[in-house]
């Protein structure tokens, strides 16, 4: 029987991250030293037995330096690849965003699978081995194809969409809010499914980033108890392609800093309503559809965001937008 081919996509990160000593867990960012993707997969020998492997260092940096730019270029690649499988090892920063761009982008069923790690190789209970590991295994599984671009971290597989960060230091910081994970890598070295992912993804959106070098503008404000609107007024002046308004619960603002959102509707920015509750919607009022506002549905603010770019590159106008929302 043919093994299956896997290619690694290594981007830096803690996953890679080299420390001044065996017990550093929080200077090594600062080290500068990494490993390639071909050292890591030295560390795991055992890999050879799951797939055929090769890789590439496309980037090796800090992922709070990774953004529209370097996604576009990574959906470029991963478009040019032939494997059967995909792995992107990334910083734990932004591994979600990342995760969640390719997601809405990627024109292909094939497994899409993105690791990192909490604590670097050069540490003593380093995570990196076995996330790589896990995340091999299952880009090679036949029966992950189809579902979108998924995360593994601590065993544990997670949609692109659901999945965020939810701790600044311990291995198992990944959550998926409401919904919990699709399944394991497990102990037993099974992949093992228990949910699907339900909203369009990958070759069921339209949005095609194919030769784009760059996607629209979209900034964040977060609301807090007395805020005002001053940076909204600031950000309306600097004419972005469109405002994401972070507020409380379902979609409530201090009353200045919401009028500072209506002023950028009717400067003709279109403007998602989102929460920064941990759980749950933002549910659309008549109000909010009267002032021409767009919610978010339950995604996380950092993805609102990311949807929202995308969808600028199909529409400006706010039923369509608000649909999009519904639809990813």
């Amino acid at each position: 029987m043919t093994r299956r081919r896997v290619h690694i996509l290594g981007t830096g990160g803690s996953i890679s991250g080299i420390g001044p000593h065996r017990l550093d867990y929080t200077l090594y960012p600062d080290h500068g030293k990494k490993l390639t993707v071909a050292q890591m997969l030295e560390r795991i020998p055992e890999a050879r037995e799951l797939a055929e492997l090769s890789g590439e260092d496309v980037l090796q940096v800090g992922s709070p330096s990774i953004g529209p730019k370097e996604w576009l270029q990574l959906a470029e690649r991963i478009h040019s690849l032939t494997a059967d499988g995909i792995v992107i090892t990334h910083g734990t920063a932004t591994l979600e965003e990342t995760a969640y761009f390719l997601h809405l982008t990627v024109k292909t069923d094939r497994p899409v699978v993105v690791t990192g790690a909490m604590r670097p190789p050069s540490a003593v209970g380093t995570d990196a081995d076995l996330n790589l590991l896990d995340a091999i295994r299952l880009a090679a599984y036949p029966d992950a194809a189809g579902r979108g671009v998924l995360t593994v971290l601590t065993s544990e597989i997670q949609s692109a969409r659901d999945v965020t960060k939810s701790n600044a230091f311990r291995v198992d910081t990944f959550d998926s809010r409401d919904f919990g994970v699709l399944g394991y890598v497990d102990s037993d070295a099974r992949v093992l499914f228990y949910r699907d992912v339900m909203r369009a993804h990958t070759t069921a959106t339209q949005f095609d980033v194919r030769g784009r070098k760059d996607v629209p503008r979209v900034d964040m404000v977060y609301s807090y108890a007395g805020g005002d609107g001053a940076l909204v007024d600031a950000l309306i002046e600097r004419r972005p392609d469109g405002i994401v308004l972070v507020g409380f619960g379902g979609g409530s603002y201090p009353a200045a800093f919401r009028e500072a959102g209506e002023r950028a509707v009717k400067a003709g920015i279109p403007v998602v309503l989102a929460t920064r509750s941990w759980n749950g919607r933002v549910v659309a009022t008549p109000r909010m559809q009267s002032q021409g506002f767009i919610v978010c549905d339950d995604l996380m603010p950092q993805k609102a965001r990311i949807l929202l770019m995308l969808a600028l590159t199909v529409t400006r106008e706010p039923k369509a937008l608000q649909e999009m929302f519904y639809k990813y």
